[in-house]
């Protein structure tokens, strides 16, 4: 017999305890609680784990408590025991709760999110079942119109008619204004049963909660039509109505704006949205930039006297001759061109034998560039690194309060920086992730999908784990160091060096020729280190396997006998390696004594 005040249309919903806990049941009432979401009922033999965590709020552990000492809460009968479940209780009797999140925090005896752990038999959430919450004020959606069953319904009907729709051919007469998801995946499954897959009618509930739920009135509209942005206003709500073929009986009146604008023209965010492929898709992460594009953003004037604002646009800061004394380059337009080819690409390798600094230059000019060590993200890759680690997947996580582990989707660090390079207010400022030892890894194992997208900056891609579609910010820069010694730049594959620029550092040209000297004259010293290893990399035939300065850059070399140890200890076992089997005597041949000889 169904409870009197359970919300219609809501189903029954479980949560299930950890390590053979068992599982509480429950369903939402009709009646609303003192948070303004609906009450919910946890059903009469639920389980509830006996233990409570510290973070517990104090409201339910109190609530705990006096259902333990009503009776509402007793200990599980022995013959429901799990072999290593935790201590139990069980519900009596049904117990009302004020939300469905504090039956959650009830159940777990931790905090818990009750549209999101309560979950019907095949996974639906709670959530789907809520009418809309809170959203922001105003967002902006694209709406695709161009082909739709071939038809371009923009030109012939949404510009000059001033609406904009969905189509939805065997959806039933919709009795809700503001229909749940859970209701519109009801009509979708009734009405395209054998007319779509299950990933068409997915996809079709989540478009049709956009446009008949999400959106209102003032919010802005785009759509693309023969390679033009049209951007309007919905002036009106949602109706569902009759269309020749049912391809467009879901209208919403818009106030078309007469302009329009070339899509290549477009910004780089924009083009990026734009390339997400749904019918409807989401846009208010570029709300301002569409605003700007038709003049409701426009800034006015500062008052006299002050301060104008802080620039937004993403742009390079210069280079000056006072960073390339500090970085030892020989010219600063050495250094001009590293940044425009970071302007132009994107992404970009320094490449070179050991010792060439490599990574310590990639780092200062991304510190530079980037306006501090906050932007700047490092990883180094290395043989067994994969894009799980790189990017995202599931990884076992342990459970603070449960101590349970499970799998659960973790972001690496490209996705992590990426996500900070996006967030509103960061999004002209540059963000550098510098990748040690890039040709370590297998690189297209590492990338997978993201090498599309080192390309094509202005596009999205759906992501192999999290489903969701993601396009590398603009202000997203990559700098890749790479070891030629430990594996030939011939090894880096066609579509690497096609996304990436490549630098040379080399100790037989500059900048990093005359770098040790520059350093030696700087600190004071002998320049005889820097003759030294001039004579050592004339002596080596493979350019690959030169020296470079930096190994004769540290304070323990300049300590009485510090220079022999670092050539006995750093630079001839690298030179025996290269030379291994061919019975040469290295330390005969570029040892110490040998080469002062030469220079003698």
């Amino acid at each position: 017999m169904p409870h009197p005040d359970r919300l219609p249309g809501a189903p029954d919903f479980r949560i299930v305890l950890s390590n053979g806990g068992g599982e509480a049941h429950g369903y939402l009432l009709t009646e609303f609680g003192g948070n303004g979401t609906h009450k919910f009922l946890l059903r009469q033999g639920s389980m509830v784990a006996a233990e409570a965590w510290p973070r517990l709020g104090e409201h339910t552990r109190r609530l705990r408590a006096e259902l333990r000492e009503s009776g509402a809460l007793v200990d599980a009968p022995a013959e429901s025991d799990h072999p290593g479940a935790p201590p139990r209780w069980t519900a009596s009797r049904d117990i009302e709760c004020n939300s469905s999140s504090a039956a959650a925090s009830l159940v777990y005896g931790y905090s818990g999110s009750g549209p999101e752990s309560w979950r019907t038999d095949d996974g639906h959430p709670l959530a789907d079942y809520l009418s809309t919450s809170w959203r922001a004020p105003r967002k902006a959606w694209l709406v695709r119109g161009s082909n739709v069953s071939g038809h371009n319904l923009v030109r012939q009907l949404w510009l000059p008619e001033g609406y904009v729709s969905l189509a939805g051919a065997h959806l039933p007469v919709l009795e809700e204004a503001d229909p749940t998801k859970s209701a519109l995946r009801r009509y979708v499954e009734g009405g395209y049963e054998g007319a779509a897959s299950y990933s068409q009618k997915q996809g079709l509930v989540d478009e049709l909660h956009a446009f008949l739920t999400q959106m209102r009135a003032g919010d802005a509209v785009a759509t693309i039509s023969d390679g033009r942005l049209h951007v309007g206003q919905i002036t009106g709500e949602a109706a569902q109505t009759s269309s020749p073929g049912g391809l467009s009986n879901l209208r919403r009146a818009v106030a078309w704006r007469a302009d329009s604008h070339a899509y290549e023209e477009l910004p780089e965010e924009v083009q990026q949205k734009l390339s997400v492929q749904h019918d409807v898709v989401d846009l208010t992460g570029v709300l301002d930039a569409l605003d700007e594009l038709t003049g409701v953003g426009e800034r006015t004037e500062p008052a006299e006297g002050a301060e104008p604002p802080a620039p937004r646009e993403l742009s390079l800061p210069g280079v000056s001759e006072a960073l390339a004394d500090d970085l030892l380059v020989h010219d600063a337009s050495w250094l001009d061109e590293i940044r425009e080819l970071l302007v132009d690409e994107r992404q970009l390798v320094f490449y070179g034998p050991p010792g060439t600094g490599k990574t310590y230059l990639a780092m200062k000019l991304a510190e530079h560039f980037g306006g501090g060590p906050e932007q700047v993200k490092i990883v180094q890759f290395h043989p067994s690194y994969a894009y799980e680690d790189f990017f995202e997947g599931f990884r076992p996580v342990e459970d603070p309060e449960t101590r349970d582990v499970a799998f659960r989707m973790t972001a690496g660090p490209l996705r992590e920086l990426a996500d900070l390079a996006s967030r509103e207010g960061n999004r002209h400022v540059p963000h550098f992730l510098i990748i040690d030892e890039i040709n370590r890894a297998n690189l297209a194992k590492v990338f997978g999908e993201l090498y599309f997208l080192l390309e094509y900056r202005t596009r999205s891609v759906r992501l192999t784990y999290s489903g969701d579609d993601f396009a590398l910010p603009p202000n997203l820069f990559v700098i890749g160091t790479m070891n030629t010694a430990d594996r030939s730049i011939a090894l880096v594959d066609a579509a690497m060096r096609r996304r990436f620029a490549f630098v040379e550092l080399s100790p037989r040209t500059e900048p990093t020729a005359g770098l040790l000297a520059r350093w030696l004259k700087r600190e004071g010293r002998d320049p005889e280190p820097a003759h030294l290893l001039d004579a050592l990399n004339s002596r080596i035939d493979d350019a690959d396997f030169a020296i470079g300065p930096s190994y004769l850059m540290k304070p323990g070399v300049y300590r009485d006998g510090g220079l022999d140890r670092t050539w006995r200890t750093k630079i001839l076992p690298l030179l025996e390696e290269h030379h291994y089997g061919e019975g040469l005597d290295v330390a005969a041949r570029y040892g110490l004594d040998a080469l002062r000889e030469q220079r003698q």
